[in-house]
């Protein structure tokens, strides 16, 4: 077998060969690419958190959507530190110092690391003290700390301490008997030191927040106290005879990032179950303290829990700002944005009716484009499945779920079809990050109601959003697909912004059905008709239409590319859309997340334009469009631009064929890019200029208050 080494390792041979000829073809013409040619991926994401941070400052939201966009920056920042810290972390300790695409050294990307996020959890902090919490007050929501409290509520607070608080917590000592204790993950704490009157002596003990319990205590009428301060005025209670000299709070994050042989399919469950309990106690990679802990206690916590002095952030409390999304469920409607009802999308019902539409004669009829949050998922996709689910003409049912809901009607569907005898397959992949749990539970709920259900492909994650509907119509079996961008899970549905098709073409369905047979048996198709499949023909598929493009342009013939996705990184394809570039061929990307295009570069990416756009929903949809000489091509689907993505995860894209789908992907592509939308734009250096008003000082156009606005109308796009 042929070695290969270098981001091209996980590619087959002959996509390499393929790859290498191209590449030297186009660079006699160009020449060599140059050598720091991309962003850091890890750099990247810090920039896309900062982003999530901006928004916290904009004085443009309403107060508790602030509020919530800095709980989410926190819940960004620690899976970024369980996941990409740990990981940089395990491999320097193991050796592995090779060289990211970007140039740096992982030491490098480290030390960047460790400055650039301090910055940001500071700035946090800052923004929470100086403008969120006053703005919160003002409005009639209080975050108080215990001293602010009157003598009606620490006398409610003390009934509840010793009603709900005493009893679950557990002191515990550190002495020559009692060993310094675990601290599990993001979990917060309290370091206490108290001293024994007889003997003098000083004494370490930590306390735990107990998680279960409300991160921020309602004292009623929309004022609020951090439960640790409920804790810190009672600890004489915890520690009777002793007195209590100070106490700091402070929080451990730990890598969390799962590891499992894959050897053994029939196993992966069980040894995925006994990670998952080892996850726990995975090396710290960061220490928050309060900045006002005592050196010798802070001294005592980084000994103990091995961390360096970069990996201890000091920052005023509140500690663990992701406790404000209770703050953001207050009942006050005033102080977010107003709440937006999805339709049922107007290719499914011209008019809005009480009756719901009649999904299978709608698709047997034509394609359906929907467009998720302004097109309602439940009478949309989860209408699709529970119809499908209780018609007595339909055979076979096959969904792939990837993450979804503790109570989803997607998953009761299947059920309610296993049990009325239609074979039903379901494919778990319960590799999930951070869902794997709630993935296990449900697989086991599925098999138990007759679903056959599978886990995928060994080696390789399942990505794909597929569903597949086998019905008798009577004169033939007919094939009814569901293709998306997005998970099926009803909840987050409502706040991430996605695509999705409905067809019962039967060049999609032979493809869907060929790749269900490859992931559930021993089928080895790679060739499809409307789909590109990851890992086989995604990056090949799409740099053959890149490249397609560069000869339109020379031929004279209108040519564009233009990419919707939540992260960018593959290099190959980068190196693509920079040779079209420099063909004259113009690019647009609008990224999500990370993204290691240098757009603007003279002779390299002068003829690229990046955009980012952040709002109340999450964009989600991964979309590629070609001009292809004027007969214009657009692809939906699972993948991202990410090596994880198109080496190690099945993947499916799918092309539209309906001309009004098409142009509602070319206006979704027009408004974004317009100057006049508002946008953060990406310079050559690797920053983001955010673009809010025009000259004028007028606020430029919001994208997505403009499709709420189109779909409120029952209007379109294009």
């Amino acid at each position: 077998m042929t070695s290969v080494e270098g981001p091209q390792a996980d590619l087959p041979v002959g996509e390499i060969v393929a790859d290498a000829v191209r590449t030297a073809e186009v660079a006699h013409e160009f020449g060599p690419l140059p050598e720091r040619r991309f962003l850091d991926r890890e750099l990247s994401w810090l920039a896309f958190n900062k982003r999530v941070l901006e928004l916290t400052e904009d004085e443009h939201l309403p107060i508790l959507d602030r509020a919530k966009f800095l709980a989410i920056f926190a819940s960004n920042l620690d899976e970024f530190f369980m996941v990409r810290v740990a990981g940089l972390k395990r491999r320097i300790a193991t050796g592995i110092a090779v060289r990211a695409a970007s140039g740096l050294t992982p030491r490098e990307v480290l030390d960047a690391i460790w400055s650039r996020s301090h910055e940001l959890q500071i700035k946090q902090a800052e923004i929470f003290t100086t403008e969120v919490r006053p703005a919160l007050d003002a409005a009639g929501v209080h975050l108080l700390n215990w001293n602010d409290l009157s003598a009606a509520e620490k006398a409610s607070m003390d009934a509840f301490f010793d009603e709900r608080v005493f009893p679950v917590l557990t002191p515990l000592a550190v002495d020559p008997s009692h060993p310094f204790p675990y601290i599990s993950g993001l979990s917060l704490n309290l370091a206490v030191v108290v001293r024994n009157p007889e003997t003098s002596a000083e004494l370490f003990a930590r306390v735990k927040v107990p998680p279960l319990l409300p991160r921020f205590v309602s004292l009623g009428g929309e004022r609020f106290v951090p439960l640790e301060d409920v804790i810190a005025s009672h600890l004489h209670e915890l520690f009777p005879g002793m007195d209590v000299l100070q106490h700091h709070a402070f929080r451990v994050t730990r890598n969390e990032d799962v590891e499992v042989e894959e050897d053994d399919a029939e196993n992966l469950l069980k040894a995925l179950e006994r990670e998952l309990l080892r996850r726990r106690f995975g090396p710290a990679v960061r220490l928050e303290v309060e900045e006002s802990i005592d050196p010798h206690v802070l001294d005592l916590l980084i000994e103990e829990l091995g961390v360096t002095q970069q990996e201890v952030f000091r920052l005023p409390g509140p500690l663990d700002l992701t406790g404000l999304w209770a703050i953001y469920g207050v009942d006050r409607d005033d102080l977010r944005q107003p709440k937006f009802v999805p339709r049922t999308s107007r290719e499914l019902s011209e008019v809005e009716s009480a009756s719901p539409p009649d999904m299978l004669s709608v698709i047997r009829e034509r394609d359906v484009l929907v467009h998720h949050p302004y097109d309602s998922f439940s009478t949309s996709v989860q209408l699709f499945l529970e119809q499908a689910a209780k018609d007595p003409h339909v055979l076979a049912i096959k969904q792939t779920l990837y993450r979804t809901s503790g109570d989803s009607p997607i998953v009761d569907a299947l059920i309610s079809a296993a049990r009325a005898g239609k074979q039903v397959l379901a494919l778990v992949e319960i590799k999930a990050r951070f869902d794997e749990q709630n993935n296990i539970e449900w697989a086991r709920k599925l098999e138990e109601s007759g679903v056959h259900v599978v886990y995928g492909l060994v080696g390789l994650k399942t990505h794909s959003k597929l569903s597949l509907v086998v019905r008798d119509d009577g004169d033939q079996l007919r094939r009814y697909c569901h293709l998306g961008t997005g998970n099926y899970h009803p909840k987050t549905a409502r706040l991430y912004e996605d695509l999705g098709l409905f067809t019962c073409d039967p060049q999609v369905g032979d493809d869907v059905l060929d790749l269900f047979n490859v992931l559930s048996g021993y089928s080895m198709n790679t060739d499809y008709h409307r789909l590109l499949v990851a890992p086989h023909s995604i990056r090949s598929g799409l740099i053959e239409r890149i490249e397609r493009e560069i000869d339109h342009h020379r031929a004279g013939r209108p040519a564009r590319i233009r990419f919707k996705c939540n992260s960018i990184v593959d290099e190959h394809i980068i190196d693509s859309l920079y040779r079209a570039s420099q063909a004259g061929v113009p690019v647009q990307v609008w990224v999500r997340g990370i993204c290691s295009i240098q757009p603007g570069v003279a002779g390299l990416s002068e003829n690229i334009d990046v955009i980012c756009i952040l709002g109340r929903f999450l964009e989600h949809s991964r979309v590629f469009e070609f001009a292809n000489g004027g007969e214009s091509e657009a692809w939906i689907g699972s993948a991202d631009i990410m090596h994880r993505n198109l080496d190690r995860r099945v993947e499916s894209l799918v092309s539209l064929k309906a001309p009004e789908h098409i142009a509602e992907i070319d206006a979704l592509f027009q408004l974004g890019f317009e100057p006049n939308t508002a946008a953060w734009v990406l310079q050559s250096d690797g920053t983001w200029l955010r673009r809010t008003h025009d000259e004028q000082g007028e606020p430029l156009l919001d994208i997505q208050e403009t499709l709420i606005s189109v779909r409120r109308t029952r209007g379109r796009l294009a």
